[in-house]
């Protein structure tokens, strides 16, 4: 179970923290630690600044990390797992915590960047390759364990062990854990909330890749269509004509006009008012590229189960490319019929055919990588707290699967006020996917969720903010799903002061 400390204690806490910090094994001594499923491959202590991660870009070797005990670990749950991973701890001022960082796409590869950025914030951190290396899902073929590992084993065993090495380190296991991830990271929160309600006291998940099968169906339905049809495609010159035009059709909605689409999901705009009303035109849509505009926009069904699979949505469009959804969703949809769901590495997309593949595909699928089981009680009834986010604009991952996945649990468990203590669904007009866009798209979850978990302070609103260069040019508060930022009247609608969170 989760060890929970009350709030005033959290002083005595990090004064044990500190004692234990040398009451521990020593960094070295960790090489010869027995972890659960497999074995330690690295124990040693890295000096104040010299760890540069491979291939990092230069600002991250001009931010340099503080000493720290890097552990690697190789993990074997089955015979055919190989699972990496990391742990870092703190040399000094550890603040008494784990956090575990996710990944991306189908990318098998220990997120480094995640994990500096907890350890500058005194968290000991983690992260693995979740049992392969290298982007792509062409190591699935054949390897159904493999497809496990990826899909949500990885991830629990690496918290296992990272919560034994930061026992034996320092004397004493972590106060609280937590997991941070984005994307497919946001999908492996979801799988560990639903699988595995111990592992974390709190949870962040980012635009999270939940519906993973039906994503990938979605990116394939549309890049299908285009690939064989070059007067449908949208080059860049109609996707900006085409968000100037979602955008005036949906930015005063929410009774301010400030370049931004706060609900988009409330707006019906139809791609049909930017046709050329003549035979060419310079600012306009062709036909062909008015259907287009509506296959992106539009959802789909499993025909045989009727789940909806979400399209992308007005607001969205500067993130598209030639081929319709973004160049890593379609990379990702087309690996995952050819590698998972067929098994096939002569499929090609020309074969695609969504009626039959999605149902396939789902039930291929099994509830290993897709994260949809919207029963969070177990996670709830053992104290975890949940923070969800995505931005309106997302291009890769639509945010409607978000939406669709908070009202499923909110039924499931018998309406909102029954996960308002626990889950908070955020959502963030304007943002592309897991930050960028036109819209307030920096925030600290982290800390929002410390004090949730920490000192009972729930997030009624979090900062966020836009900058054009370094400057800050705009701040705005995200408000908990379904309440939205609404302009009180009077002052700069460019200052988060000015806005509070409304019930619709």
């Amino acid at each position: 179970m989760k060890t929970r400390i009350l709030p005033v204690l959290l002083l005595a806490g990090f004064t044990h923290t500190a004692a234990a910090q040398t009451a521990g094994r020593a960094c070295a001594d960790l090489a010869a630690l027995a972890v659960p499923t497999g074995a330690v491959t690295l124990a040693e202590a890295v000096a104040a600044g010299q760890f540069t991660a491979p291939g990092a870009p230069p600002a991250q070797a001009a931010n340099p990390l503080p000493a720290f005990c890097r552990v690697a670990a190789t993990l074997k749950p089955s015979s055919d797992s190989d699972i990496n991973i990391e742990v870092w701890l703190p040399a000094a001022n550890w603040n008494g915590k784990l956090q575990a960082v996710g990944n991306g796409a189908f990318n098998g590869n220990v997120p480094y960047g995640a994990m500096m950025a907890a350890l500058r914030r005194g968290y000991a951190a983690a992260g693995t390759d979740t049992g392969h290396v290298g982007g792509g899902a062409a190591w699935a073929l054949g390897h159904p364990e493999k497809v496990v590992d990826f899909g949500w084993r990885a991830v629990h065993e690496m918290t296992v062990a990272a919560k034994a090495i930061v026992a034996a380190h320092y004397a004493s296991g972590p106060r609280f854990s937590y997991w941070n991830g984005c994307s497919a990271g946001g999908r492996q929160a979801m799988k560990a909330a639903q699988r595995f309600p111990d592992d974390f006291d709190g949870i962040i998940a980012g635009a999270p890749g939940l519906d993973w099968t039906g994503r990938a169906a979605q990116a394939n339905r549309v890049a299908k269509v285009l690939s064989s049809s070059e007067p449908a495609r949208l080059l860049e010159r109609e996707r900006r004509i085409l968000h100037g035009a979602a955008v005036g059709a949906c930015d005063a909605l929410d009774g301010v006009k400030d370049g931004l689409i706060e609900n988009p999901a409330r707006c019906s705009f139809d791609p049909g008012v930017v046709a050329c009303r003549a035979s060419s035109g310079t600012d306009c849509l062709t036909p062909a590229q008015v259907e287009t505009a509506r296959l992106i926009y539009s959802s789909a069904k499993n025909p045989k189960t009727s789940r909806e699979i979400a399209g992308l949505l007005p607001g969205s469009e500067l993130g598209w490319t030639d081929l319709g959804w973004s160049e890593s969703a379609r990379a990702t949809g087309i690996d995952q019929f050819k590698y998972i769901v067929f098994g096939d590495p002569a499929w090609t997309l020309p074969r695609f055919d969504f009626e039959t593949d999605i149902v396939g595909a789902d039930e291929v699928d099994r509830d290993t990588i897709n994260a949809l089981n919207a029963n969070l009680k177990p996670f709830f009834d053992s104290g975890g707290k949940l923070i969800q986010y995505h931005g309106w604009s997302d291009p890769q991952i639509s945010p409607a699967n978000s939406v669709q996945y908070y009202n499923r649990v909110t039924q499931t468990l018998g309406g909102a006020s029954r996960v308002h203590d626990s889950y908070r669904l955020f959502m963030a007009p304007g943002m592309g996917h897991c930050g960028g866009g036109e819209g307030p798209n920096t925030f600290d979850m982290v800390t929002a969720l410390e004090q949730w978990v920490e000192q009972g302070k729930a997030p009624d609103r979090i900062p966020a903010s836009h900058s054009t260069g370094s400057k800050v040019d705009r701040t705005r508060p995200l408000c908990p799903y379904p309440q939205t930022a609404v302009y009180t009247g009077s002052g700069s609608i460019d200052a988060a002061e000015n806005f509070e969170c409304r019930a619709p």
